[in-house]
Parts: C-alpha cells; structure tokens; sequence
C-alpha cells in the first residue's frame, strides 16, 4: 500500500502565481503546496468603494424597505459589501447567486440563497436557469449588484425579457503592481503556471507580466474568463471545467501530468 508519504505529487518542481490574496489566496496556495508546487502569491487587484456611493445606498434602502423581488449577486466582493453595509434583505426578496462560491459567501454572511446555476456559473448561466424559473413572472423588480467594470450582460438580459432592473454598482477593481522580482521571474520562465481567476486579472497579468513565456501554463478559471483574457490578448493554455479554484488546479495538474509524459 502506498503511503500518503509517498504518492506523486504532480506539481513537483512549479512554481505557480497565486493573483489573489486574502483567505482565497491562502486556500489556493496550501492546496498547490499539497500537490507539490511552490505557490507565488502576488495580489494583482484589489477592491474599493464604489465612487456613488449614494446610489448603492439609495438602492440598499430600498432593497431593506421590500421594493424589490429580487437581487442579484454575482462575486463574493459583493457580500462583503452587503456586509460592511449591513444590508437588509427582507423575506420577500429573493436572491440569486452567480455561482457556489458566491452562494457560500452569502449563506457564510447570514443572508439567505434562493437560485444558484446548477452547471454554468456565470452571469449567462444564471440568467438561462432565471429564465425557466421565473417563466411567465413578468415584469419582477431587480436589484443587480455588480463591479464598475463588469460587463452588463445579467442586466440587458433580464431587461430583455421584460423585468425592471435597477442596476447599481457596489465596488470598484483596481490594479496592484507586482513585485519587480516576480515580474522578472515571469519574464525569464522560472514560473511555471499563472491562475487566471477574473477578466480583471487577465487584464493585469497582461500589463503587468506579458507577453508570457511560451513555456509558462496560463490557466484561466472558466470560459467567460478565457474569452476576457483573449480580449486583452493574453493567451490561455488550460481552462477549468467549473469555476471554482479546485477545478482550476486540476487544470493545471492535468496540464503538468500531460507535459511530463
């Protein structure tokens, strides 16, 4: 029987850039290590407040006093502002999540989760399954919370398809400059893979880091994130199958078991 001791660790020998820090990027890097690899973490964005702020908060009043059906949630950044708000929502609102990992963040914070993607954890993907599940339920009145530069594609969807949606942005994303070292160990290849975990980081690890090694795996979270970073005209080598940061380090184990055979 083979010990725990040792079993193959596929990652022996990489280095990974981790572009998030925080709990996540704690999570990710202890996961890596599991796996044998040598995790970088840089934090390449950061979060601030939105710059109307009397707007999130007009709509967060309204969001408390029952006006609307629903709100919809699409990152964990968005809790936390929930959160430091401490905003109400009442029974009669329901919420919807852009995927698990944003319902875990809502349900973590004591706020309630009535519809998660059950496959594409995306804004596309949610507003499919919203479709089938408010069917014949027009208009509702929305609540979309979002980033400064997120793409509006929940909010022309559901206006699309009749619903009054009021769309207030709840932060902002901001760029972090990477350690000089860490920009020059990229440049020379001694990175073996980069996680691509948002268009935002996409955008940076571009700036900041391109053109990357041929050499060095880029792994891009999923496919909206993918299509982001070819936006910025950063290359994507891997793609995780679901958009949680297990899967994004299969993608990249997969990838290094396929090199090194």
């Amino acid at each position: 029987m083979t010990s725990a001791a040792s079993t193959p660790k596929p990652l022996t020998g990489w280095r990974v850039l981790v572009p998030r820090g925080g709990p996540w990027g704690d999570s990710v890097a202890a996961d890596l290590r599991a796996r044998g690899a040598s995790p970088v973490v840089a934090p390449m964005i950061n979060f601030a407040p939105t710059a109307d702020a009397p707007a999130l908060e007009r709509a967060l009043a309204r969001l408390a006093a029952g006006e609307f059906d629903w709100m919809t949630v699409t990152s964990a950044t968005t809790v936390d502002v929930l959160s430091a708000q401490r905003a109400v929502v009442p029974p009669t609102t329901r919420v919807a999540a852009v995927g698990e990992t944003t319902a875990a963040a809502l349900a973590a914070a004591g706020y309630k989760v009535d519809l998660v993607p059950s496959e594409d954890n995306s804004a596309r993907g949610l507003l499919a399954e919203w479709e089938a599940a408010t069917q014949g339920v027009v208009p509702l009145r929305v609540l979309t919370l979002r980033s400064e530069i997120a793409k509006p594609l929940l909010t022309e969807g559901l206006r699309r398809i009749g619903h009054d949606v009021e769309s207030v942005v709840a932060y902002r994303t901001v760029g972090v400059a990477v350690p000089e070292n860490v920009v020059s160990d990229v440049r020379d290849g001694l990175v073996q893979a980069i996680l691509v975990t948002s268009g935002s980081v996409a955008e940076q690890v571009q700036q900041q880091l391109g053109p990357i090694p041929e050499s060095t795996l880029v792994a891009a979270i999923g496919p909206q994130t993918a299509r982001d970073a070819s936006g910025f005209g950063l290359r994507v080598d891997v793609v995780a199958t679901e958009r949680t940061a297990a899967s994004l380090i299969e993608a990249v184990v997969g990838a290094a078991l396929e090199r090194a055979s």
